[in-house]
């Protein structure tokens, strides 16, 4: 095989081998070396590649490798030794219309298993916050139109803002979907100009005040002046407002705010007083879908947006205990420049 053939594969992320016409596994790139171990030289019967009846994969081709007109192998489910599934596509390559050998791709399926129990995760997920707030909707909208003339000026008016709250809750939830997509798809757009951290904190703080919250169950600490941040306001916060509904809704007892100016960007600390965070699920709490394990509403993905929306400006964002026992999240973001006119 050419070795610009060769160094091609060892680039791809799926396990590659080319077996040869007496069925000897001729080379194997390093994905195949990690899913197969060292194979290079051995049958590759030897690898026990079977179908779902426990019959090798490799014998039973033999009749199709010997008929001339078929050249490739469409996707197929396998299994290997220990019930690891993979998913096998072949191309046979023919030297005057005789079989000389085969190059075999084999993909883990825990990637696409993975990926589809995301996607019934999000159905799921989506159907459910979904089905609350229109069914509210469809209830009021019913029973209004039904006895409209039963009902006070006081009791419509009740009626709609709930129908209106249930709107909102909706609309929350498909933009959430839209962010989602978005950072899957590395689409994140950024409108920046400067932003003033404290000033987006107080807007957030002055928000859940008119929402109900107690104002003495905020805090703002200002540490220093950060330089100028160039930043996406919008995005910006609904970082610092998820991070604070999510101390609201898991934490206890105040929750505080703190930027801390640095020389080459800013950093903020949102500290609750909570039951803090375990180590081990520390690394999770970013995923998608994630609530822990007492779930208290939401849809799992006020976090997940958190971190691509930080990530997208360049910055990291971690969660550990704070100092007070509870959790504090932070995210640090890099001082920027103003966009280069076009």
């Amino acid at each position: 095989m050419p070795a610009e053939a060769v160094d091609v594969y060892d680039e791809l992320p799926d396990a590659v081998l080319v077996v040869d016409a007496h069925g000897t596994v001729t080379s194997a790139n390093p994905a195949a070396v990690r899913l197969l171990g060292e194979v290079a030289g051995l049958p590759f019967t030897e690898l026990r590649v079977c179908d779902a009846e426990g019959r090798e994969w490799w014998g039973c081709e033999a009749a199709a490798r010997a008929m001339a007109g078929v050249r490739a192998v469409p996707e197929r489910r396998l299994v290997l030794p220990g019930e690891r599934a993979v998913l096998l596509t072949a191309r046979y390559v023919r030297s005057g219309g005789r079989f000389d050998h085969a190059v075999l791709a084999l993909r883990d399926t825990r990637a696409r298993e993975r990926m589809e129990r995301q996607h019934a995760d999000l159905i799921s997920t989506v159907a459910h916050e979904l089905r609350s707030p229109l069914t509210s909707v469809k209830g009021f909208t019913a029973t209004m139109l039904a006895r409209w003339d039963r009902f006070g000026d006081e009791q419509k008016k009740q009626m709609l803002e709930w129908i209106n709250n249930d709107a909102d809750r909706v609309t929350r939830l498909l933009a959430e979907l839209l962010d989602v997509s978005r950072i899957d798809s590395g689409r994140v757009e950024l409108h920046t100009q400067v932003v003033d951290l404290a000033a987006l904190g107080h807007k957030i703080v002055a928000g859940r005040v008119a929402s109900g919250e107690p104002v003495d169950r905020f805090a703002i600490v200002e540490d220093g002046v950060p330089p100028e941040l160039w930043l996406d306001p919008d995005k910006i916060e609904q970082v610092l407002g998820n991070l604070v509904e999510n101390a609201l809704r898991h934490g206890a007892g105040a929750v505080r705010l703190t930027i801390v100016a640095h020389p080459d960007g800013a950093e903020v600390l949102v500290d609750d007083e909570g039951e803090g965070v375990d180590p081990a699920v520390a690394p999770r709490i970013f995923s998608k879908f994630y609530r822990g394990k007492a779930s208290r509403g939401g849809t799992g993905l006020g976090l997940y947006i958190v971190r691509g929306m930080v990530e997208a400006h360049g910055g990291t964002v971690a969660v550990e205990s704070g100092p007070g026992g509870g959790a504090r999240f932070r995210f640090r973001l890099p001082a920027g420049a103003p966009p280069h006119p076009a």
